[in-house]
């Protein structure tokens, strides 16, 4: 069964921009693993000059008082939904138990050694772990936080650290007028469904940096049947106008689609979208698409509109996209 958290967006991924800034210890894997793609593998006889590689971060066998810790700054600030402490591969050397705080910093810290005598919030109690496992816990808050802390009790190894949650982003600061990525999950975009994403999610459609490979986009599989038309629905980060459409079928070659079009709609929440209850309109007419190639439509090619909030990219008849992009302003809400 699907845990309900992963229909929020991981703020602490790489891809969103996220880091891991400090950890007191990570002589066996490094912090950064933590928010790579993926559970982490397992590579039997591979070894480095410390030890058994693994791939996740592992500090040594604590022989003295105390615990580790590892402080993740967020790719996007956001309210917190909850966290999966996965130890997938971490067998003999997993930690016993963990717990999670989080903060709201703006600015940079120097000194993260230092990170005791801030003012955290405990969102997550010391809580048992067990070898080898997905552990998700859900958390109830409202408060925005920019950085989490993960505790392990004593030492130990973690595969993977996930912080689902909800981008937020302060609308007061951006220009009336300034052109930003409306579908950006940066600026609150979200893909909220598609018909098929057999070999690649649709989420990475609207992640903020260029497709690395042709794992790193949206792909359905080869559909057989005659003028098929696949599609993903995309709720914009606010309300918007339309200047500029991006699609870039970047990596992919022997598989990208025919065509695309684009439709749109205004909708109050996303479950009448979802629910088929709107009416949609034509935003981009068909357009033919290239391998390997940023396509870029300008207003000229874009249809008349009115205000905005979620878009529905259909290919024909199937294959990868990288990247969408809806440029756009933001239109103030009624």
């Amino acid at each position: 069964m699907k845990n309900k958290l992963l229909q929020y967006i991981d703020l602490a991924s790489e891809r969103l921009g996220g880091k891991v800034v400090y950890s007191t210890d990570d002589f066996f894997a490094e912090k950064e693993n933590l928010i790579k793609e993926g559970r982490g593998i397992f590579i039997e006889d591979k070894y480095t000059d410390r030890g058994k590689w693994m791939d996740g971060w592992e500090s040594r066998r604590k022989r003295t008082p105390g615990h580790d810790w590892v402080i993740l700054k967020l790719g996007a600030q956001g309210i917190l939904k909850g966290f999966d402490i996965d130890t997938n591969h971490f067998l003999g050397n997993h930690p016993p138990f963990a717990s999670v705080e989080a903060i709201n910093i703006s600015g940079d810290i120097s000194d993260w050694s230092t990170a005791d005598k801030l003012n955290w919030d405990e969102v997550l109690v010391k809580t048992p772990l067990d070898p080898g496992s997905q552990h998700f816990f859900e958390i109830d808050s409202d408060n925005v936080y920019t950085h989490v802390r993960l505790h392990i009790y004593p030492d130990g190894g973690v595969a993977r650290f996930r912080v689902y949650g909800n981008v937020v982003k302060d609308w007061k600061q951006v220009a009336e007028n300034k052109i930003i990525d409306l579908a950006l999950a940066n600026n609150c975009g979200k893909a909220l469904q598609c018909n098929d994403m057999f070999f690649s999610a649709m989420d990475n459609l609207i992640s903020p940096s260029k497709g690395k490979n042709m794992g790193d986009g949206w792909e359905t599989k080869r559909n057989r049947t005659p003028n098929n038309e696949d599609w993903v629905i995309v709720r914009l980060g606010h309300l918007g106008h339309v200047q500029k459409i991006i699609v870039d079928t970047k990596h992919f070659k022997g598989n990208y689609p025919d065509s695309c079009a684009i439709d749109y709609c205004n909708a109050t929440d996303d479950t009448t979208v979802l629910n088929t209850t709107v009416t949609w309109k034509s935003l981009l007419k068909n357009q033919k698409l290239e391998a390997d190639q940023e396509h870029v439509f300008e207003s000229s090619a874009i249809e008349n509109h009115t205000a905005i909030t979620h878009v529905k990219l259909k290919i024909y008849p199937d294959g990868g996209i990288s990247r969408l992009r809806i440029l756009g302003t933001l239109i103030a809400n009624s």
